[in-house]
């Protein structure tokens, strides 16, 4: 038995691997509040870091030789001589590896878990953390283009502080004018099939009553469901003006955390979908330690 680990900018999620690749559960820690390049993760979130990964190990007998740590986002961001130190320090502790893998290794192993013949459709498939996010196109059976931008959950979160008000003090449209704005470089085609949001999307729209129906535009037995774009921007005014924040709490009560993003999370990809004209979006919980599974 196998356990991997894919550790974010804001989420941990731990998995099972034997026959099949099983969540047995998430926890969210901050780590950009009180984040510097130069001197790390705050001492807080580094104490917050090494008591979860205490509970896993004692919960799991997480070993060396079957535990695989896969760490993204703003880690990333650190200066060698503290990503250097928070390794070291980590791996001391807990005789697991740390692995803080580059952007482009994150992007292979996403293309690696969205890997799909779409029925021919084109598809644009979005991956979102609390610092960057990722873009693959799917086009004839193969990856045609792939893009890292660097804005993600946590950017919206510092830029717009009343969006997890009871309900939303900032308005969706302020918000993706920002996003626009931030993107405004970027061009992307506007002939895309549809738009694959990964990462715990599928989860998040069952939950909250997004207007989900069957997906008709290809069948690879993992993604079910299908949202139009206009049902997509129905639900994401719900979710901002319609649910409060308890209520969004209430629907994930093992990681309530996780909710601090849905509000902020939906802007970005809704900035996307509109700029490449996409008409359809599938939600996915497909993420990148699929695609290292994917792999082997």
């Amino acid at each position: 038995m196998e356990y991997y680990i894919d550790l974010g900018s804001s989420t941990i999620k731990v998995y099972r691997y034997e026959d099949a690749l099983t969540l047995l559960e998430e926890h969210s820690i901050y780590f950009k509040n009180g984040f510097d390049a130069e001197k790390g993760i705050s001492e807080e979130n580094k104490e917050a870091l090494f008591t979860y990964f205490k509970e896993l190990k004692e919960k799991y007998q997480l070993l060396y030789y079957n535990t695989h740590i896969y760490v993204t986002g703003i880690f990333r961001n650190l200066v060698d001589t503290r990503k250097t130190e928070l390794i070291k320090e980590f791996n001391d502790r807990f005789d697991l590896h740390f692995q803080i893998i580059s952007h482009d290794i994150e992007n292979y192993y996403l293309a690696k878990a969205m890997e799909n013949d779409y029925d021919n459709k084109k598809v644009l498939i979005i991956k979102m953390g609390g610092k960057t996010t990722e873009l693959v196109t799917f086009c004839n059976n193969k990856i045609t283009r792939t893009d890292n931008l660097t804005i993600g959950v946590a950017d919206m979160l510092n830029q717009f502080d009343k969006v997890n008000e009871p309900f939303s003090g900032n308005a969706i449209e302020e918000m993706d004018a920002f996003v626009s704005e931030k993107l405004a470089s970027l061009t992307l085609d506007t002939d895309y099939d549809c738009a694959i949001f990964t990462g715990g999307e599928e989860r998040f729209e069952l939950l909250t009553g997004f207007h989900l129906v069957e997906n008709t535009l290809f069948h690879d037995s993992i993604h079910h469901y299908m949202v139009s774009l206009e049902d997509y921007i129905k639900g994401t005014e719900k979710v901002f003006y319609e649910m409060t924040l308890d209520e969004l709490y209430a629907l994930m009560p093992q990681n309530q955390k996780w909710m601090d993003g849905a509000r902020a999370g939906a802007i970005i990809p809704l900035t996307l979908f509109k700029k490449a004209n996409v008409p359809y979006v599938i939600p996915s919980d497909l993420n990148l330690i699929n695609g290292v599974i994917n792999d082997q």
